[in-house]
């Protein structure tokens, strides 16, 4: 279950990052790119828990 729920959890940071980086806001725009690598890094753990079988 870990596997599942961190992929959405990082599909949704990087969406939300994504909406982010359309602001003309700059502060707006680096929270956005900080949260689309937070999504990308969910997603990358998601992935090893899948193979390793969710014992990490």
């Amino acid at each position: 279950m870990g596997e599942f729920t961190d992929k959405v959890k990082g599909v949704a940071n990087e969406l939300a990052g994504n909406v982010k980086q359309q602001s003309n806001d700059p502060e707006t725009h680096a929270e956005g790119v900080a949260q689309e690598k937070k999504g990308e890094a969910q997603n990358l753990k998601g992935s090893v828990k899948g193979a390793l079988g969710d014992k990490v």
